[in-house]
């Protein structure tokens, strides 16, 4: 659809979750900003080094985790002649799934991050539920060729945002493995002690494990439903042992004590290695396919491999729209940079349809023409934002 057909075209009658005031104080390069943007998309232009991640930035730390970044707390207030402000905040208002919500975040100086809903200090669950968000940055774009680790991380992050009970699973089930590689690495631990925490070790991971299934078959009905376009489509798997247990067809039970077997097997292996070298959830694989070029996605090119995230992004964001009621908002950090003017077309397009407020950044106003009118403009210099044609 052409910029000047968007511009008349009238929205879905879709709900979206959407923030409508954003106040910035002592944030990264703002002393104070204040925007009250519609629930339209949001496009903001400028050169590098102006401040435009930064608002998304401050908008990912209202969800759950470390934010956009994963930046320390003391990173993040403002720095001037040397002299860091003595805390910083950010506060909002919007919509979601259960109407209108306020949302703050900040911290003073040494202290921890707070992050409240409604004035009240929030769960991570409560917060997801809240206001739905998925962020992409520039580092996803060659995310099939980067460390397993990071795939695992991508889609994780993905998957909690719909199903919040993967984030507590996976939580614990990494701090026990923590624990049990303490007590491996000191070589004191009580074989009946460690079998405990195995077991409860096994019955975090199988549960996170079944989630990830779970996710993963939501996430790829997502990109079948999905009309053929611009962005291909991938074919996703989970390469892991209890995940291919479990995808096999045994119980839940039968799953935790196999896996804790192999947890009471490899004790020696991984208490001389230093990790669990123990095949567990924290070395499942995401593995995707080009399905037009029946090649890993791995091999492709920059360009194509963004194009499969940004699919499968937005192929989440369906997902998470049918599981809240709600298009989450979308966080998505130099987009456009990769994307030939086709898909620059097919990503306004595809914000279109879902009806979401989608952020976007980019060094360059043109990259966001395919959005016209169906977007608002903002350009961004030196820690100044304002409104633009």
């Amino acid at each position: 659809m052409s910029a000047a057909r968007r511009k008349a075209a009238p929205a879905p009658a879709r709900p979206a979750a959407a923030i409508l005031k954003l106040r910035l104080t002592d944030f990264r390069v703002y002393a104070a900003l204040d925007l009250a943007p519609d629930p339209r998309p949001v496009c903001l232009s400028g050169p590098n080094g102006a401040g435009k991640t930064n608002i998304l930035e401050a908008i990912s730390l209202l969800a759950p985790g470390k934010g956009l970044r994963g930046a320390e707390t003391a990173e993040i207030a403002r720095s001037q002649d040397g002299e860091a402000a003595p805390g910083w905040a950010v506060w909002a208002e919007g919509t979601g799934p259960d109407g209108a919500i306020t949302l703050a975040a900040g911290a003073r100086e040494g202290a921890r991050r707070e992050t409240r809903l409604n004035s009240a200090p929030a769960t991570r669950a409560a917060l997801a539920r809240a206001l739905p968000m998925i962020a992409l940055s520039p580092g996803h774009d060659r995310l099939f060729a980067d460390a397993r680790a990071e795939r695992l991380k991508f889609f994780d992050r993905l998957a909690f945002a719909a199903d919040p009970a993967l984030a507590e699973a996976a939580g614990a089930y990494e701090k026990l493995r923590a624990r049990r590689q303490r007590l491996l690495d000191e070589h004191r631990a009580d074989p009946d002690w460690l079998a405990a925490l195995e077991a409860d070790m096994a019955a975090h991971g199988s549960a996170a494990a079944a989630a990830r299934l779970d996710a993963l078959a939501r996430l790829q009905a997502a990109i079948e439903n999905a009309p053929d376009g611009a962005f291909p489509k991938a074919d996703l798997s989970l390469d892991g042992a209890v995940e291919a247990d479990l995808a096999a067809g045994m119980s839940a039970a039968e799953a935790e004590d196999r896996f804790a077997a192999a947890l009471r097997a490899g004790r020696g292996r991984d208490a001389a290695a230093g990790r669990t070298l123990t095949r567990g959830p924290h070395r499942t694989e995401l593995r995707a396919v080009h399905r037009g070029k029946n090649r890993p996605a791995g091999e492709c090119s920059t360009g194509e491999q963004k194009a499969l995230v940004l699919r499968l992004v937005m192929a989440q964001a369906e997902v998470l729209r049918a599981a809240h009621g709600a298009a989450p908002v979308l966080l998505l950090d130099e987009a456009c940079a990769h994307l030939d003017a086709a898909r620059r077309e097919g990503l306004a397009e595809m914000i279109a349809q879902l009806a979401a407020q989608a952020w976007l950044t980019g060094v360059d106003a043109a990259l966001f023409a395919p959005f016209g009118a169906a977007a608002q403009h903002y350009a961004v210099e030196a820690g100044r934002v304002r409104e633009s044609a």
